[in-house]
């Protein structure tokens, strides 16, 4: 394993890690896109009732599973969630292992199928030694990758049926080696929103570019000046990044057609909601701004997508201090760099106070180190009864029989 783990919820779920690795082999070989998990709830409703779980609810947010397990007593009246996702990509794998997707243009890139495995295991072992005061409510969520499956789930009702305290959730990262969980008391991702600038002009020939308002030429001026928005109106300690990805304009067989528009696509991530209208209402700005200029007319759409994920303090203190539990004090970062990339977890923090935790999970050079959204990534089995364990003891901390 290269590691060493401590406590007994790990040494009792290291016992059925070769169980745990054939599950999550199983889900890597059939992968499906958010709110299509048909395969994988159903073989997470199957796990569950196998580990004698007290309840199953299935349905929230189409294909999301919920399970509920009471500990020895429960008169504390606490209830804590802990959450996976079930989701893969529209991606084509390249690996030849004999577990590699089945399915052409869908694969586990990004690892949820560690994720729900791990919880499945905890699911396991807490039903098997029930040894805290309160319910344990097991979140299986589909639709992580872009589709917004944790909000799907709130507004299906997931808090008003399981008002949880707090809850948590984990991802497994390949720039941490295995043994080693990372975190922050604040933000772990970025806001993620979607732009598009929609350009007018007046198309025509482009051997008489006087007799037209070329977009593209606007496009480009856009394109240069966006870039001064974060380096001169965003504050220097502030965090945000502005992403032009796409430009859609005329006809690559038509050289010598100017077109009558343009359209820019691209995306905002950002940590606090100022910063976030600020950049709204200056690109709105800016864009119209430069099209008047050129005589065109610029209109920006700015969707909000997914927001920020933030640990609250408190909770962030915890699962830090249980992390250390299992892994010693030197295994855990409590000041992990935040990603600029986008989790919808951020929904659920958004409603209820909990944490977000890292799980390393790549050797150098080897198993585990290809990064996520990779066609060659692939979860790193090895720590399957760690990340089981992690869930396992947040809920034994959160709420102690004793």
């Amino acid at each position: 394993m290269g590691f060493s783990v401590q406590g007994r919820a790990f040494a009792q779920i290291a016992a059925f890690h070769p169980e745990l690795t054939a599950f999550r082999r199983d889900l890597h070989a059939h992968p499906e896109l958010g709110f299509e998990e048909v395969y994988t709830s159903g073989r997470v409703k199957q796990s569950l009732q196998v580990c004698g779980v007290d309840e199953i609810h299935t349905g929230l947010g189409k294909t999301g599973v919920v399970a509920t397990i009471r500990g020895k007593r429960h008169d504390s009246g606490r209830m804590i969630g802990l959450r996976a996702d079930m989701d893969a990509l529209a991606m084509t794998e390249h690996n030849t292992f004999d577990w590699k997707s089945s399915k052409s243009g869908l694969m586990h890139g990004c690892g949820h199928d560690g994720h729900t495995t791990m919880l499945v295991g905890a699911a396991r072992y807490l039903a098997q030694t029930r040894n805290f005061n309160g319910t344990a409510v097991l979140i299986f969520q589909p639709a992580e990758e872009g589709r917004g499956g944790a909000k799907a789930m709130i507004d299906d009702g997931l808090f008003d049926r399981y008002p949880v305290d707090a809850v948590y959730g984990m991802h497994n990262w390949p720039a941490l080696p295995p043994g080693t969980i990372g975190l922050n008391p604040g933000p772990m991702m970025a806001a993620a929103d979607r732009i598009e600038i929609e350009i007018t002009g007046k198309g025509g020939h482009g051997a008489h570019a006087y007799q037209t308002v070329d977009p593209v030429v606007v496009a480009g001026h856009i394109i240069t000046a966006v870039q001064s928005i974060v380096s001169r109106n965003v504050k220097a300690v502030d965090t945000a990044v502005i992403s032009l990805c796409a430009l859609q304009a005329g006809d690559l067989n038509a050289q010598s057609v100017i077109p009558g528009s343009a359209t820019l696509v691209g995306t905002v991530r950002t940590f606090s909601s100022a910063v976030q209208d600020l950049i709204e209402k200056r690109l709105t700005e800016l864009c119209s701004a430069i099209a008047q200029g050129f005589g065109a007319q610029a209109l920006v759409r700015y969707q909000r997508m997914y927001p920020a994920t933030i640990n609250t303090e408190a909770e962030a203190l915890f699962a830090g201090n249980v992390a250390e539990t299992l892994v010693g004090a030197e295994r855990v970062v409590r000041q992990l760099e935040p990603s600029m990339g986008a989790e919808d977890f951020s929904f659920m923090l958004k409603v209820k106070p909990g944490a977000y935790l890292r799980l390393g999970q790549g050797i150098e050079h080897g198993v585990g180190s290809c990064y996520l959204h990779n066609s060659q990534y692939d979860f790193n089995d090895a720590v399957l009864p760690l990340g089981s364990a992690l869930h396992a003891s947040l809920i034994e901390q959160a709420m102690p029989l004793v």
